[in-house]
């Protein structure tokens, strides 16, 4: 039964991704996304060399200081020193700071614009990483947010390029609609009305792929943000849904008071969880005997979004920094590695059936995931 999914699940998603050219040559594709990353790399060493002149040996809050990084900023400053000095473009001083900057290689493509294309992202987006280097300086004296480069003049454009209109995620949106109907086949008519909850729904990516296909099936849809604005804009773009409802669902506190579900839809969200672990097993106590959990995570970090998406996950002033109390607690991770999601599955009680893409597809390069995990009936 879980063989008929997946392969089901393969042939939606790819039959819905617009895949580019690149993707004919796997290395010419994963070499893309390694321009990416430098391409966020040279980004953070422009700005760093305004405080780490030749033959200067500083310290992170020397550092921080010269470059004037507000307080909610500097978990990404530490990223960002952690990131370079790993890869070597940056030389560190056990005990005395960090020193040496230098760039460890060119990427293939000369501008951002060609690796975006290469990846098959759309203009918008390209446009939005190259504005973020631009303002990284700005941006981490908190002189610009994220948020105005992310909806410049409330333009939801580059968001849906970001979250939608890109062949990862046409390829984990197809797969996840694919997953959802094959679920409530499964929890027909036993479950009717299926009660789905979707967690940080947003600009509503993921729910724009998924409500058409349920239109004959007898659901009750939660969309749930932590956001009025959102909750507002989906009202409008899915007023045709009348078995929809809206409402404020925060994962981190609200959980335990959510009624009983059948499926849990999470889109690049759960790991805003102050502990994954936690939460997982709160959604496991959510869901109803043979309930679904269906989520899909980017299990890699990527240095352009270091640069740019990341500066959205920063707290507000005199919040604790992202990362949370679980086993990313003192690495200023945002995100888990796919093995790490399996492993704490397994440990809020939840039986794991299926990640895609798997790890031979192009896609794959990119680092995102969708994960299927069930309750024990």
């Amino acid at each position: 039964m879980i063989a008929e999914l997946a392969d089901s699940a393969r042939r939606a998603a790819d039959a819905a991704t617009p895949l580019p050219s690149s993707t004919s040559d796997p290395q010419h594709y994963i070499s893309a996304v390694d321009d990416l990353d430098t391409f966020g790399l040279r980004a953070m060493t422009r700005v760093l060399r305004e405080a780490l002149p030749d033959n200067v040996i500083c310290g992170e809050d020397e550092i921080a200081a010269r470059l004037r990084v507000a307080p909610r900023h500097r978990w990404l400053l530490r990223r960002w020193l952690a990131e370079l000095t790993a890869r070597r473009w940056l030389s560190r001083q056990p005990g005395s700071g960090y020193g040496a900057l230098r760039e460890q290689h060119v990427p293939a493509r000369a501008e951002l614009r060609e690796v975006c294309a290469d990846l098959g992202f759309a203009p918008e987006l390209a446009q939005f990483f190259a504005r973020a280097n631009r303002a990284l300086p700005d941006l981490l004296r908190d002189r610009v947010l994220a948020q105005e480069l992310l909806f410049p003049d409330g333009d939801f454009r580059t968001a849906e390029a970001a979250y939608r209109t890109n062949p990862i995620n046409h390829y984990l949106n197809a797969a996840t609609r694919e997953i959802i109907t094959w679920a409530i086949r499964e929890l027909e008519p036993a479950h009717a009305p299926v009660r789905i909850l979707e967690l940080g729904a947003g600009v509503g990516g993921t729910t724009a792929d998924l409500v058409t296909a349920l239109s004959n099936s007898l659901v009750d849809y939660h969309f749930t943000d932590l956001s009025k604005f959102f909750l507002d804009t989906a009202r409008e773009q899915f007023a045709a849904y009348p078995w929809m409802r809206y409402g404020i669902v925060d994962l981190n506190a609200d959980l335990p008071r959510q009624p009983p579900c059948d499926i849990v839809l999470a889109a690049n969200v759960l790991h805003n969880a102050k502990n994954c672990g936690r939460t997982l097993h709160e959604l496991g106590e959510l869901l109803a005997p043979g309930g679904f959990l269906i989520f899909v995570e980017s299990c890699r970090e990527h240095c352009q979004l270091l640069t740019s998406m990341h500066f959205l996950m920063s707290p507000k002033p005199g919040a604790a920094p992202p990362g949370g109390t679980d086993i990313r607690a003192g690495t200023d991770r945002i995100f888990l590695s796919e093995h790490q999601w399996l492993d704490q599955l397994t440990l809020a009680g939840l039986q794991s059936h299926l990640v895609l893409p798997d790890t031979d597809h192009p896609l794959a390069a990119l680092g995102q995931r969708v994960f299927v995990a069930r309750k024990r009936p």
